[in-house]
């Protein structure tokens, strides 16, 4: 990339090109010493032009100044041509190529070949460059007789044999700027015109169209014919065809080109005399400003080194620049009197190292280029937002690098004097930053070698710039708008702000950038190879690798072709991702690489190996985080990326797998699944390409543990004593079914689990190898085989698979031919690109334990012992300033232990029965709530041993979180009880074992049913069969034992429950005269429905009963048929049906006798219906309160006796039972439902003249009495004593609204007396109404006891409704 140099605005950019054949290093050679030419003198500028064209000429042969060059690497993109005028200085308005002529070389080709690469480098509409050359160098002494006379113009040819060629070269680069400067002189002569004028202010950033499509000059004069045209292989026409110059220069790009080539980047030759036109007054410009030429002429007066007249001008044009739109060249005029002062200092070389006035001499320009930063910011593009926001940005970057070079140049020379005006004008040796600090580290060398803090501050209080200062004004550059600068000016760009940034030390500053300036690198390289891919490659297209020599060659291949096999860029680009990833606390070598023909490293490891393993998985479990996991992540993606696209596929691999061993517990799934994948195609391809290096294993410690994988439930044998079968046949269900321990704690239980593992003769068993797995992908494991002794043991190995957990255990399958014991010693693990290892994983003691708990105290003491700041927190910094990384002296004097390895007992060959067909489909049924289906299985025995025990247990979804919830303790009594009943009566599978036979013989089948009951909530449940072959003759008489082996088959089921109906709101109610009375509207010719629910509320004395109701809302897409029935002790059977349409609801009324309960029955606590023992309850319940629950608890199971519910499919089969378990009972509901101690009835009469009674008349509903107002009535109060044993009561009235009533005697305590069992007393009150309204009468019943407290036991109401009419 090319250097950004504070007074860019006054270099003539030069570009040099290879030409021909060229050698690469002939070509290094040649440009090197041109470039050593970084300026001319305006004393060696000479012409022979005398007129206008010579206005930038040096006005004397002894004018001092210079003009300062500068050689870009590649031309400007296409996207700035528009700033051909605003910022002439960035483009190569000189071009030379460079070339080697050999004796069979022609002059002609390398000419033609010069002219083709100018024309594929600039576009025919372009006005640049304004001068070219051709410098051929001759290889050897030899005469090639050239004949160059003027057939070649353009082209110079060096002789081998001339001496001091770099003063030649530096006289023909003389020429060419003087050529510059009459060229430069033919633009402002057009721009001058009026028309020139208004082109340039017609828009923000404006070009000069070619000649033929600009209008004909209206002036005529003669004097335009002798004014030259410039070339048209170096700009396009900028006057009419009148001013074309009649010099076979004028012809050069469209004459000496063969025909053919230029055909579609050139328009047709334009005639060589003008068509005659009229002349006319014109006023064209006349309302244009003229600063924007004024600026323009300054910034050529700049290019000519004439810095008084650019002042001027400059000067001048700010005073015209007064538009918004003109913001922009207001900046760019600021820019160039910031640069004039510098130039001047650089050639007077008067400058001296800092000043100590008032103000700094720098102060102005900073002033300048801050205002200038001000304005481009302030600029709004009208026309082509998109064009010209990315020449906006370009500009504001370029302003912001150029503030920021000026403060770090004065800060890095140590003020204002040579050194810094030399930074400023040419950049030395480093590539973007001037070498003016003793130690300007780039940013892929060691740390280390970077400035230490104190000589930076020594800067900053010399110099008075702070690093701050500097920092700030370069981060102004960094933001949103780079989006719009392509790619290149893009990478420019940012890497001057890392460069700059690692110099003033800040260098996770300097990572931050280096990171977007890889992603712009990989941009380019990826684009780079997709336009050689199409075969459109240009001269200089973009790429890291270096372009072939052959400038038409064909495309080679698709993206990861390396065309060059230096590898020195790459490694550079790498050591810059690694360094980026250091800064950020990532080690992307934390995996090596290790040579494929390198020993295989076993378990016979020496102690200090052991010992180190040891402390490297120690020190990884107390690691400490240092960075950010997210940026940490997104690093690492622009390092793999990187490392793809250049290609390098060992560094993909090292760079992925580092990375998943640092940074694995905060990576995302899909971030690791990538990196997993990355690396193995990338080791893929690498052993595919003849690489000879692997992966040293990068997940440490593969083998964490190893068990016997417990047999299946079909092949597990469990070992029973035999003197359990002389036990009953229930204890040996127990046995089979499993003997539930009334422990919580059971030593001896405890003891059996250590015990051997249990495997069978001649059959395969599986054994547990725990990989170390912490990613969540699948890791891939080449070869895994165990290492065994004792019994023969058959076992093969394969590959496997490690899925995706953080230690997940790997399953190996083998055989064990013979009974006894084995003995597993550990396993052989491979992985990809890997070599074997053997790792012996021997039984955890005490000793290993407590010597492996004092290494980890000893670094987590450590740990946190000292404090580090910055990149001193690093781990790999910290660790190596740790004492507990040294290893362990002790261990060497300590007494080998016996190592002890995980045995296994083999028993002798079981029976095996087999599941051969069930009537299930799929092995799923489907149920509704309360149905009950059965399952047919058909067992079959595949061994050639019988089956002579055979027993079956169940288990569903429904038991566990029962039994779980039953196990806290945390549900109340009534739950507790009700989760059991649900446990013990409704249980999902039951089997009749009476029925069924036990015994199975070799290669029989028998079939076994099992009922399954459709229970809510139940999603699956397994069935299993315990079988055993008890009587077995022993081969031997030494066979003979004490135990024998049962197993277990287990068939799945998965169950379905439609919750079709739903019971909800129940309620009881007492009966009213309403319940029974019938609605005047009825007619006789009412719905069946109607009478039916009329004859059964209808009952004899409806104190005794009472109505239960519930309501039943159908969820299900089909209609019910749901039934109620009441079957009562003494009372004949009833029932109601109701249909119950999907999504509707419906109440179901049922009369219910009142139930009445002994004292004793109902002070019952509830029952526990299982077996467990030692039950604390923790009721905090009152005395009161929990006889009341006791009380509703025992009526509610009554009342659940009485009233059953079914239910039918309409018109279909499938029936079940309607469950009232979910409904609770509240208090009214209980008053309603029990028979009342004391009855009592309220009625209102009247007596007539004679003295008969008659009764006050009702409302048709019969709920309200209907007296006449001022008249009297008797007020009849009934007490009946429904209790068993006798009861003395008092009777209290209530009359309300009581103003409005009047009543004879007393209403409260009246005395009832002593009433036994069945008997009744009346009490008859004279009252009468004198206002019309409604009236609530109740009478309260109250027995007295022996400590003359009185208790409630009968209550009665009435409703009266008084009208005169």
């Amino acid at each position: 990339m090319d250097p950004f140099t504070y007074a860019s605005l006054a270099q003539i950019r030069v570009l040099l090109l290879p030409v021909g054949s060229i050698r690469r290093s002939s070509y290094d050679k040649w440009a090197q010493d041109i470039r050593s030419i970084d300026n001319v003198q305006l004393a060696d500028i000479t012409t022979d032009v005398k007129d206008e064209r010579s206005r930038f000429m040096p006005n004397h042969q002894l004018a001092s100044g210079y003009l300062h060059l500068a050689y870009p690497t590649h031309p400007p993109p296409e996207s700035h041509t528009p700033l051909s005028l605003f910022r002439t200085s960035d483009f190569p308005l000189v071009v030379i190529g460079i070339a080697s002529c050999g004796e069979n070389d022609s002059l002609a080709t390398i000419l033609t070949q010069f002219q083709t690469s100018l024309h594929e480098i600039f576009p025919h509409e372009s006005m640049f460059p304004l001068a070219s050359n051709c410098f051929v160098f001759e290889e050897s002494d030899s005469s090639t007789n050239i004949n160059l006379g003027d057939s070649f113009p353009g082209l110079v040819v060096i002789p081998n044999a001339m001496g001091h060629k770099k003063t030649y070269v530096g006289t023909l680069i003389a020429d060419l700027c003087s050529k510059v400067l009459v060229e430069l002189a033919t633009v402002m002569q057009t721009l001058e015109s009026p028309l020139g004028n208004e082109y340039l202010n017609a828009t923000l950033f404006p070009m000069l169209p070619p000649a033929s499509e600009l209008p004909r000059s209206l002036d005529d004069e003669p004097r335009r014919d002798s004014l030259p045209l410039l070339p048209s292989h170096s700009q396009p026409d900028l006057v009419s065809p009148a001013l074309r110059s009649k010099s076979p220069l004028g012809m050069k790009r469209t004459s000496t080109i063969g025909p053919g080539l230029l055909q579609t980047h050139r328009h047709s030759s334009l005639p060589t005399s003008p068509a005659p036109t009229k002349k006319r007054p014109t006023t064209i410009g006349a309302a244009s400003s003229h600063g924007r030429l004024f600026k323009v002429l300054a910034d050529f007066f700049l290019l000519a080194g004439r810095l008084e007249e650019a002042t001027i001008w400059y000067t001048e044009s700010i005073v015209l620049f007064k538009n918004l739109q003109d913001a922009p060249w207001h900046a760019s005029a600021l820019e160039g009197l910031a640069t004039i002062p510098v130039v001047e200092a650089w050639s007077s070389t008067h400058g001296v190292n800092g000043t100590h006035g008032d103000k700094d001499p720098w102060a102005d320009l900073a002033d300048k280029l801050a205002q200038a930063l001000a304005l481009y910011q302030k600029a709004t593009p009208t026309t082509e937002p998109e064009a010209t926001l990315s020449l906006l940005a370009y500009l504001y970057c370029s302003s912001v690098l150029r503030h920021s070079t000026l403060l770090y140049s004065i800060w890095s020379s140590k003020g204002w004097g040579p050194l810094a005006f030399t930074s400023m004008i040419q950049p030395g040796p480093s590539l973007f930053l001037p070498a003016t600090l003793s130690n300007n580290a780039s940013p892929t060398s060691a740390s280390s070698a970077r400035n230490t803090y104190a000589a930076l501050e020594r800067l900053t209080s010399i110099t008075g710039i702070t690093r701050a200062q500097i920092s700030a004004s370069l981060s102004q550059a960094h933001g949103p708008w780079l989006l719009h600068l392509d790619a290149r000016e893009r990478v420019r760009t940012l890497q001057f702000i890392a460069a700059m940034f690692g110099s003033l030390g800040h260098v996770r500053k300097e990572a931050y950038v280096l990171r977007e300036v890889l992603g712009c690198i990989l941009d380019l390289i990826v684009c780079g190879r997709d336009e050689r891919g199409t075969g459109s490659a240009r001269v200089l297209s973009a790429g890291l690798t270096s372009r072939t020599a052959s400038l038409g060659g064909a495309a080679q291949g698709t993206v990861g072709i390396r065309e060059n096999e230096r590898t020195e860029g790459n490694e550079s680009i790498l050591r810059l991702v690694k360094h980026v990833c250091r800064v950020h606390g990532i080690d992307l070598e934390a995996v090596k690489l290790l040579d494929i023909t390198s020993p295989k490293r076993d378990s016979q490891q020496s102690e200090s190996s052991e010992d180190a393993d040891l402390a490297e998985e120690l020190m990884a479990s107390t690691r400490e985080p240092f960075g950010w996991p997210e940026l940490q992540i997104g690093i690492i993606r622009e390092a793999i990326a990187v490392a793809e696209a250049l290609p390098d596929y060992p560094a993909v691999a090292q760079f992925s797998l580092s990375s998943l061993k640092l940074l694995h517990p905060v990576m995302s799934p899909g971030d690791q699944h990538h990196l997993y994948s990355t690396a193995s195609r990338a080791l893929l391809t690498a052993k595919r390409r003849g690489e000879r290096r692997a992966v040293d294993y990068w997940s440490g410690q593969p083998v964490i543990s190893m068990e016997v994988l417990p047999l299946p439930l079909v092949r597990l044998p469990i070992e029973k004593p035999l003197s359990i079968l002389s036990h009953s046949a229930t204890a040996a269900t127990a046995v089979l079914t499993g003997v539930k321990d009334p422990f919580l704690y059971n030593p001896r239980k405890l003891m059996s689990g250590q015990a051997k593992t249990v495997l069978v003769q001649n059959e395969p068993f599986e054994l547990v190898v725990t990989l170390q797995n912490p990613y969540v992908f699948d890791l891939d494991l080449q070869s895994l085989q165990l290492s065994t002794s004792g019994v023969p043991f058959i076992s093969k190995a394969s590959p496997v698979v490690v899925p995706a957990n953080s230690f997940h255990p790997v399953t190996i399958s083998g055989r064990a031919l013979e009974p006894g014991t084995l003995v597993v010693r550990g396993c052989i693990v491979q992985a990809p690109g890997g070599v074997s290892r053997e790792f012996v994983l021997p039984l955890s003691t005490d000793e290993e334990e407590e010597r492996r708990s004092g290494r980890r105290s000893a670094i987590e003491c450590e740990a946190g012992r000292s404090k580090h700041a910055g990149l001193d927190s690093r781990p790999w910094e910290k660790l190596s300033k740790r004492a507990s990384t040294q290893p362990a002296t002790t261990s060497s004097t300590t007494a080998k232990k016996v190592i002890r390895f995980l045995e296994c007992k083999v028993v002798p060959e079981q029976p095996l029965l087999r599941i051969r067909r069930t009537s299930l489909t799929h092995g799923a049924v489907m149920l509704y709530n309360g149905e009950m289906s059965t399952i047919r299985i058909t067992l079959e025995n595949v061994s050639s041993m019988a089956v002579d025990l055979l027993r079956l247990t169940f288990d569903d979804s429904t038991i566990a979180p029962a039994q779980q919830a039953l196990a806290d303790g945390d549900l109340s009594v009534f739950d507790t009880y009700e989760t059991e009943y649900d446990l013990v009566h409704r249980p999902v599978f039951t089997w009749d074992s009476e029925r069924e036979p036990h015994k199975i013989e070799p290669g029989h089948k028998r079939v076994i049913t099992v009922n399954c009951f459709g229970k809510v909530g139940c999603t699956s449940g397994a069935i299993h069969v315990s079988y055993a072959l008890v009587h077995r003759s022993p081969e031997s008489p030494s066979d003979s034992s004490e135990v024998f082996y049962t197993r277990q088959l287990s068939y799945p089921v998965l169950v379905t429950v439609y919750h079709m109906l739903e019971c909800q709101a129940m309620d009881i109610l007492s009966y009213t005269g309403a319940t029974t009375t019938k609605s005047p509207d009825d007619t006789d010719d009412g719905s069946p429905d109607d009478h039916t629910r009329t004859s059964l509320l209808h009952v004899g004395e409806i104190a005794d009963w009472c109505i239960f109701s519930i309501e039943v809302r159908n969820t299900y897409g089909r209609p019910f048929e749901v039934t109620f029935e009441r079957n009562q002790e003494g009372e004949d059977s009833a029932s109601v049906t109701s249909l119950v349409a999907p999504g509707s609801t419906s109440r179901v009324v049922l009369p219910v006798k009142k139930i009445s309960l002994s004292e004793e029955h109902v002070s019952r606590p509830i029952p526990m219906l299982s077996d467990r023992q030692y039950v604390v309850t923790s009721s905090n319940l009152t005395a009161a309160e929990e006889r009341a629950q006791r009380e509703l608890f025992w009526y509610r199971e009554e009342l659940f006796k009485v009233v059953h519910g079914r239910w039918r499919e309409n018109g279909g089969t499938r029936a079940g039972d309607l469950s009232l378990r979910q409904q609770r009972m509240t208090l009214p509901m209980l008053e309603s439902l029990r028979v009342e101690t004391a009855r009592v009835r309220m009625a209102l009469v009247r007596y007539d003249d004679e003295g008969n009674v008659q009764n006050v008349p009702l409302n048709p509903a019969g709920t309200k009495y209907l007296p006449q107002p001022n008249e009297f009535v008797y007020l009849q109060t009934t007490i009946t004593n429904l209790s068993p044993s006798e009861l003395v009561l008092t009777l209290n009235l209530t009359m309300e609204p009581s103003d409005h009533v009047v009543y004879q005697g007393e209403l409260r305590d009246i005395p009832i007396g002593r009433l036994g069992k069945g008997e009744s007393y009346e009490v008859e009150t004279p009252v009468a109404f004198v206002a019309c309204g409604r009236f609530d009468f109740a009478a309260e019943v109250r027995s007295l006891g022996d400590a003359r407290e009185s208790t409630l036991v009968g209550y009665g109401k009435m409703l009266i409704a008084v009208n005169d009419s």
